[in-house]
Protein backbone atom coordinates (compact mmCIF):
# COMPACT_ATOMS: atom_id res chain seq x y z
CA UNK A 1 0.00 0.00 0.00
CA UNK A 2 1.16 3.77 -0.55
CA UNK A 3 1.72 6.16 1.56
CA UNK A 4 1.46 9.73 1.77
CA UNK A 5 5.11 9.82 1.90
CA UNK A 6 5.07 7.83 -1.05
CA UNK A 7 2.44 9.52 -3.39
CA UNK A 8 4.56 12.69 -2.53
CA UNK A 9 7.54 11.48 -3.39
CA UNK A 10 6.34 10.13 -6.69
CA UNK A 11 4.02 13.61 -7.39
CA UNK A 12 7.85 15.08 -7.41
CA UNK A 13 9.47 12.86 -9.34
CA UNK A 14 6.21 13.19 -11.97
CA UNK A 15 6.94 16.98 -11.96
CA UNK A 16 11.15 16.54 -12.52
CA UNK A 17 10.68 14.35 -15.70
CA UNK A 18 7.67 16.59 -16.98
CA UNK A 19 10.37 19.82 -16.63
CA UNK A 20 13.03 17.57 -18.42
CA UNK A 21 10.72 16.33 -21.29
CA UNK A 22 9.99 20.59 -21.52
CA UNK A 23 13.12 21.21 -22.15
CA UNK A 24 14.41 18.38 -24.36
CA UNK A 25 14.17 20.41 -27.27
CA UNK A 26 17.01 23.45 -26.33
CA UNK A 27 19.02 20.42 -24.96
CA UNK A 28 19.03 19.25 -28.30
CA UNK A 29 19.63 22.50 -29.93
CA UNK A 30 22.61 23.13 -27.74
CA UNK A 31 23.84 19.27 -28.84
CA UNK A 32 23.36 20.56 -32.36
CA UNK A 33 25.44 23.73 -32.56
CA UNK A 34 28.45 21.40 -30.77
CA UNK A 35 28.26 18.82 -33.32
CA UNK A 36 27.93 22.15 -35.85
CA UNK A 37 31.10 23.82 -34.17
CA UNK A 38 32.90 20.42 -34.91
CA UNK A 39 31.86 19.17 -37.83
CA UNK A 40 31.65 22.15 -39.89
CA UNK A 41 28.26 20.93 -41.25
CA UNK A 42 25.79 23.61 -40.94
CA UNK A 43 21.72 22.53 -40.75
CA UNK A 44 19.61 25.35 -40.39
CA UNK A 45 16.54 24.04 -41.68
CA UNK A 46 15.77 20.88 -39.60
CA UNK A 47 13.35 22.25 -37.66
CA UNK A 48 11.37 22.84 -40.38
CA UNK A 49 11.37 19.31 -41.74
CA UNK A 50 7.53 17.91 -41.66
CA UNK A 51 9.16 14.26 -41.77
CA UNK A 52 11.74 14.88 -39.02
CA UNK A 53 9.22 16.61 -37.09
CA UNK A 54 6.74 13.79 -37.17
CA UNK A 55 9.27 11.09 -36.85
CA UNK A 56 10.53 12.17 -33.67
CA UNK A 57 6.69 13.10 -32.36
CA UNK A 58 6.01 9.47 -33.30
CA UNK A 59 8.55 7.91 -32.01
CA UNK A 60 8.36 10.10 -28.37
CA UNK A 61 4.42 9.01 -28.59
CA UNK A 62 5.67 5.31 -28.90
CA UNK A 63 8.17 5.64 -25.93
CA UNK A 64 4.98 7.58 -23.70
CA UNK A 65 2.36 4.99 -24.62
CA UNK A 66 4.73 2.46 -23.78
CA UNK A 67 6.12 3.80 -20.44
CA UNK A 68 2.56 4.35 -19.26
CA UNK A 69 1.26 0.78 -20.68
CA UNK A 70 3.99 -1.20 -18.69
CA UNK A 71 2.96 0.54 -15.59
CA UNK A 72 -0.63 -0.41 -15.59
CA UNK A 73 0.37 -3.46 -16.50
CA UNK A 74 2.86 -4.06 -13.79
CA UNK A 75 0.33 -3.29 -11.09
CA UNK A 76 -1.89 -5.54 -12.63
CA UNK A 77 0.71 -8.31 -12.72
CA UNK A 78 1.51 -7.42 -9.08
CA UNK A 79 -2.31 -7.90 -8.16
CA UNK A 80 -2.99 -10.92 -9.92
CA UNK A 81 -0.19 -12.73 -9.07
CA UNK A 82 -1.29 -13.01 -5.96
CA UNK A 83 -3.60 -16.01 -6.90
CA UNK A 84 -2.03 -16.73 -10.16
CA UNK A 85 1.07 -16.62 -11.88
CA UNK A 86 0.32 -17.54 -14.63
CA UNK A 87 -2.21 -14.62 -15.37
CA UNK A 88 0.50 -12.60 -16.04
CA UNK A 89 0.82 -9.91 -18.89
CA UNK A 90 3.95 -9.58 -20.97
CA UNK A 91 5.57 -6.95 -23.20
CA UNK A 92 7.51 -7.67 -25.79
CA UNK A 93 9.51 -5.32 -28.12
CA UNK A 94 9.08 -6.44 -31.84
CA UNK A 95 12.33 -6.76 -33.76
CA UNK A 96 13.60 -4.86 -36.52
CA UNK A 97 12.04 -1.51 -35.64
CA UNK A 98 12.69 1.40 -33.78
CA UNK A 99 10.12 1.02 -30.96
CA UNK A 100 6.74 -1.20 -31.57
CA UNK A 101 6.08 -3.30 -29.28
CA UNK A 102 3.25 -5.73 -27.83
CA UNK A 103 0.98 -6.90 -25.06
CA UNK A 104 0.50 -10.78 -24.69
CA UNK A 105 -1.07 -13.25 -22.57
CA UNK A 106 -3.39 -16.43 -23.68
CA UNK A 107 -2.25 -16.46 -27.12
CA UNK A 108 -3.68 -13.05 -27.67
CA UNK A 109 -1.76 -9.64 -28.70
CA UNK A 110 -2.11 -6.18 -28.68
CA UNK A 111 0.52 -4.74 -31.62
CA UNK A 112 1.34 -1.53 -31.47
CA UNK A 113 3.37 -0.07 -34.59
CA UNK A 114 4.34 3.02 -36.43
CA UNK A 115 2.99 2.37 -39.92
CA UNK A 116 4.79 5.31 -41.13
CA UNK A 117 6.41 9.02 -39.41
CA UNK A 118 2.34 9.92 -39.30
CA UNK A 119 0.70 6.83 -38.28
CA UNK A 120 0.61 4.50 -35.37
CA UNK A 121 -1.19 1.47 -35.46
CA UNK A 122 -3.53 -0.46 -32.74
CA UNK A 123 -4.75 -3.48 -33.22
CA UNK A 124 -5.28 -7.18 -31.72
CA UNK A 125 -3.85 -10.48 -33.43
CA UNK A 126 -5.68 -13.29 -31.98
CA UNK A 127 -4.70 -16.71 -32.41
CA UNK A 128 -2.24 -15.45 -35.07
CA UNK A 129 -4.92 -15.05 -37.47
CA UNK A 130 -6.37 -11.61 -38.40
CA UNK A 131 -5.60 -8.25 -36.79
CA UNK A 132 -9.08 -6.76 -35.14
CA UNK A 133 -9.54 -3.21 -33.66
CA UNK A 134 -10.47 -2.60 -30.04
CA UNK A 135 -14.29 -2.09 -29.55
CA UNK A 136 -15.46 1.32 -29.60
CA UNK A 137 -18.57 1.55 -28.24
CA UNK A 138 -21.20 -0.80 -25.92
CA UNK A 139 -22.69 -2.65 -28.83
CA UNK A 140 -19.39 -3.41 -30.56
CA UNK A 141 -17.96 -7.23 -30.84
CA UNK A 142 -14.40 -8.56 -30.21
CA UNK A 143 -13.18 -8.69 -33.89
CA UNK A 144 -15.66 -6.42 -35.90
CA UNK A 145 -13.58 -3.56 -36.72
CA UNK A 146 -10.27 -2.82 -38.32
CA UNK A 147 -7.04 -1.75 -36.16
CA UNK A 148 -7.03 2.01 -35.62
CA UNK A 149 -5.07 4.41 -36.21
CA UNK A 150 -3.30 7.22 -34.57
CA UNK A 151 -2.97 9.67 -37.40
CA UNK A 152 -0.17 13.09 -36.85
CA UNK A 153 -1.27 16.17 -38.34
CA UNK A 154 1.19 19.44 -38.47
CA UNK A 155 -0.11 22.40 -36.98
CA UNK A 156 0.43 25.85 -36.82
CA UNK A 157 4.25 26.49 -35.31
CA UNK A 158 4.67 22.72 -36.50
CA UNK A 159 2.98 21.40 -33.20
CA UNK A 160 2.39 17.43 -34.32
CA UNK A 161 -1.23 16.96 -33.07
CA UNK A 162 -2.40 13.38 -33.06
CA UNK A 163 -5.74 12.17 -33.60
CA UNK A 164 -8.11 9.37 -33.60
CA UNK A 165 -11.49 9.44 -36.35
CA UNK A 166 -10.45 13.23 -36.94
CA UNK A 167 -10.52 13.51 -32.78
CA UNK A 168 -7.76 14.70 -30.32
CA UNK A 169 -5.95 12.04 -28.68
CA UNK A 170 -5.83 11.85 -24.96
CA UNK A 171 -2.92 9.60 -24.02
CA UNK A 172 -4.56 8.39 -20.54
CA UNK A 173 -7.60 7.41 -21.80
CA UNK A 174 -6.14 5.72 -24.70
CA UNK A 175 -4.06 3.77 -22.70
CA UNK A 176 -6.85 3.17 -20.31
CA UNK A 177 -9.43 1.68 -22.76
CA UNK A 178 -6.90 -0.40 -24.84
CA UNK A 179 -5.32 -2.23 -21.60
CA UNK A 180 -8.36 -2.74 -20.39
CA UNK A 181 -9.84 -4.04 -23.62
CA UNK A 182 -6.66 -6.30 -23.91
CA UNK A 183 -7.16 -7.69 -20.40
CA UNK A 184 -10.79 -8.22 -20.70
CA UNK A 185 -10.30 -10.29 -23.93
CA UNK A 186 -7.04 -12.03 -22.88
CA UNK A 187 -8.59 -13.50 -19.95
CA UNK A 188 -10.56 -15.96 -21.39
Amino acid sequence: MLTKGNDHKSMIDNLEINLQNKFEWIESLALEEINMEESGVVNINSHLNPNLLLEESSIELMNTLRDKIEGAISKFNQYRSINNSHAQIKIFKISNTVNDFMLFRNSLRLIFARKSNDIISIGFLANGKEIYGARLGFNDKFGSTSIHELKANLGPFNKVIWKFNNELVDIDSLVRHYVTEFIINSSR
